[in-house]
């Protein structure tokens, strides 16, 4: 220490007698006050670092802002998608419902967003809206390939990575389990009906636009002669029980046949609803309305024995194969009719599982 302070001292006097004082002064500073030397940093130890880890794996994951519409890839073990999430404004503590919304041939997620008007929806009545987006690799046309055995059940293909994607979603979001819903139109609609009916653990309730019910298509030929009204959807077995739905079709459509709406009550009528399993079981109301400058149509609601509705069935008349009451700005949209987005999330909204889970 005494050495150290002499060399200083010696250090000074030599900067001094140079003309330098500002160095002498920092010297002599150096004396009294000198730089502690670095401690080497530790390396965390194992134990450490496995509890940093599973830290940040239990850590929720942030949730989007209000008001965004993000895109996104998913992998899942069946494959991968692309998607949009429309996350609405407002408070971002709300466990919110989710729709999933599934685009027909030849759109995208956006173009669904815009014909449908979902998002704007989603700003007033306060849910999230998941768009999953088919590939042109998967299908040239965007079409989900509904009619593909490989992609009509569960723990399988197309239903498969769109679980496992909303399953995702609803963590990201943090969205309310017990009110996650599936609609579509056309092709999407078919492919919505599917996957409900092999997800009704995820899935409260399904939307049908133009499109075909569960049955037994094993191939793209008897997707087409259903579509054209040529062969029923439906099996002859009994089915498990049906998810609520809410379907809606044009009696002008050239694309998918309006006979293809009544497939649904088939299969309502042949599934185990509770008690009681006849067709006298199930109560039938009907109503018609208009939109003003607008088309007619018919509404049928179909209950079971406690009066709960299993099926609402909607009628557009006068109506092609496009989105009800959609926005000219979408494609297969058809501005005159009733607003089926919101007829749907009315439907939706309505209903939610006792038990909920998305594991």
């Amino acid at each position: 220490m005494m050495t150290d302070i002499l060399t200083g001292f010696l250090k000074a006097t030599r900067l001094v007698k140079r003309r330098r004082p500002l160095s002498a002064a920092m010297a002599l500073q150096e004396i009294w006050n000198p730089t502690k030397p670095k401690s080497k940093a530790r390396k965390p130890s194992a134990a450490t670092t496995a509890k940093r880890s599973r830290a940040a794996a239990t850590k929720p994951p942030r949730r989007p802002a209000p008001g965004t519409f993000i895109e996104g890839r998913h992998e899942a073990k069946a494959g991968a998608l692309r998607y949009r999430l429309y996350t609405p404004t407002g408070s971002s503590r709300r466990r919110m419902p989710l729709v999933v919304m599934l685009h027909g041939c030849t759109q995208n997620a956006h173009d669904l967003a815009t014909g449908t008007r979902m998002n704007r929806l989603a700003d007033e009545l306060g849910f999230l809206v998941l768009y999953p987006e088919q590939s042109t690799e998967a299908n040239f046309a965007r079409c989900w390939n509904w009619h593909d055995p490989a992609n009509q059940s569960r723990g399988r293909g197309e239903p498969a990575i769109i679980a496992s994607l909303t399953r995702h979603i609803a963590r990201l979001s943090h969205a309310n389990p017990a009110r996650i819903y599936i609609a579509g139109i056309s092709a999407g609609g078919a492919a919505a009906a599917i996957i409900g009916a092999a997800y009704p653990d995820l899935f409260v309730a399904v939307g049908v636009h133009s499109g075909v019910a569960v049955g037994d298509i094993r191939s793209l030929r008897a997707a087409m002669a259903a579509m054209r009204g040529k062969a029923g959807a439906g099996s002859v077995e009994k089915l498990p029980r049906q998810l609520p739905t809410i379907v809606f079709h044009g009696d002008k459509d050239s694309v998918v046949h309006p006979s293809n709406a009544s497939a649904f009550l088939r299969n309502l009528e042949r599934s185990d609803i509770g008690p009681l399993t006849s067709r006298a079981s199930r109560a039938s109301r009907a109503s018609r309305g208009a939109v003003a400058s607008g088309r007619d149509y018919t509404k049928r609601s179909y209950c079971d024995r406690n009066g709960r509705i299993m099926l609402e069935n909607w009628t557009i008349h006068g109506s092609g194969h496009g989105w009800s009451g959609g926005s000219s700005l979408g494609t297969h949209t058809d501005p005159s009719g009733p607003d089926a987005s919101r007829e749907m999330v009315r439907f939706f909204l309505a209903r939610r599982r006792g038990r909920p889970s998305i594991g």
